[in-house]
């Protein structure tokens, strides 16, 4: 019988979704099955799309009106309705969930139960954006469908190389041990571009290497060896670059003078830098890099600009380092797609003796350095949902390869 493998990315408002088939021999690559998002979840009438692998499903879409507002639960359960009802569909092995933040204690994916759902409910507070979503999903799918197996792949855990230097605040011990430390997220693209580096690139040229995770939120990460060393992030994913909403490394005196001068309560403090901040804060116009760079507002061009400078800021500190560098590559949304945001940065890393070809990035090809670049610069989509998938057949074929709290 055949089997699949769903994957799931739980937002505020938003679940998508892939659902992988699983071929009979291990070896063999997962494929596509089909793919989709319901969105408006809160709302009286959310929308269900999906894409499937057959001529006849290649676009489902529906309205789920509810007099109450559609609940993630409600959302999932007309999910797995659809899934169901296919003819082409195989039986649920597993379900993949993206979870943002696994603390100190988890390296590797881990099966979900009771316990660990409990220690992944206590990291709420670091990742306030995500993880109660990722959660709740988690615990509707188990209400929907309590036999299925379900996987956790944490965003923390590729940094986890990253030496103790790397992790530390320089904040007393105490802290240190109770779990404040620099994790980084954006970890499952991460994992992904590294796994694909040798299809792009020979050895010597992908020992140390800066990948930029350009999207609504972005972060970098240095690799040594295909291992991260560093990243932009740190204990909470407001660390680092400014995002499409998220305002980026911040003096923490900042958001001191806010409460005390300013009266801003801890949650409005919250709600201004996760979602008031970034490009949106900034341009006043929006956080999509799109309507920005399409945008002759001076406050747009200003938006970019500080986006373009925290970048080079952070790419000649990860260049330090390692000690030099081989290869830069973008990817995610304004990564794979921003041509302008990649000539941008790359223009202003002459010093690393980086050129592009300018036709090749127009076109956005996997290389788009100048044959004579000392610096090769690839453009690599990434695939998160590959990877969780792929951990979710191996933890299942081999539950004890896992990590162990």
């Amino acid at each position: 019988m055949k089997h699949d493998i769903l994957v799931l990315n739980a937002g505020s408002s938003s679940i998508k979704f892939t659902l992988y088939g699983c071929p009979t021999e291990d070896s063999d690559p997962l494929h596509t099955d089909a793919a989709g998002q319901i969105e408006r979840i809160g709302s009286t009438r959310a929308r269900f799309h999906a894409r499937g692998s057959t001529k006849r499903e290649t676009l489902l879409e529906q309205t789920l009106e509810n007099r109450e507002r559609v609940t993630h639960e409600q959302a999932l359960e007309t999910l797995l309705d659809w899934l169901r009802s296919r003819p082409e569909g195989g039986r649920l092995l597993a379900a993949g969930h993206r979870i943002v933040h696994g603390g100190a204690k988890h390296f590797q994916p881990r099966r979900i139960d009771d316990a660990l759902l409990s220690e992944l409910q206590r990291l709420v507070p670091l990742a306030p954006l995500h993880q109660p979503h990722n959660l709740e999903a988690v615990r509707a799918l188990s209400r929907l469908d309590p036999a299925l197996p379900q996987v956790a792949c944490f965003d923390t855990a590729f940094h986890r190389t990253q030496p103790e230097l790397a992790e530390r605040f320089a904040l007393p011990q105490e802290y240190w041990e109770r779990g404040l430390r620099r994790y980084g997220f954006h970890g499952l693209s991460y994992e992904y571009i590294a796994g694909v580096l040798p299809r792009y690139l020979d050895e010597p040229s992908r020992r140390r290497v800066i990948v930029a995770h350009l999207g609504n939120g972005a972060s970098l990460c240095a690799m040594r060896d295909r291992k991260s060393v560093a990243t932009s992030m740190g204990l909470t994913a407001l660390e680092g670059l400014p995002m499409g909403t998220r305002c980026g490394t911040l003096d923490p005196g900042v958001v001191l003078y806010l409460i005390e001068q300013e009266g801003l309560s801890a949650k409005a403090v919250t709600d201004l830098l996760y979602d008031h901040s970034g490009l949106l804060g900034v341009s006043g116009i929006s956080a999509d890099v799109r309507e920005l760079l399409a945008s002759e507002a001076p406050r747009a061009a200003l938006a970019l600009d500080l986006f373009v400078y925290h970048i080079i800021r952070q790419i000649g500190a990860l260049t330090a380092t390692l000690g030099g560098l081989d290869a830069l590559v973008f990817t995610a949304g304004i990564g794979e797609h921003a041509d302008a945001i990649r000539d941008r940065v790359c223009r202003q890393l002459r010093w690393l003796s980086l050129e592009l070809d300018p036709d090749a990035n127009r076109c956005s090809e996997h290389l788009i350095s100048a044959p004579h670049s000392k610096v090769k610069v690839l453009v690599i989509p990434t695939d998160e949902d590959r990877i969780i998938a792929e951990h979710c057949r191996r933890l299942i074929a081999a539950p004890d390869h896992q990590d162990r709290p």
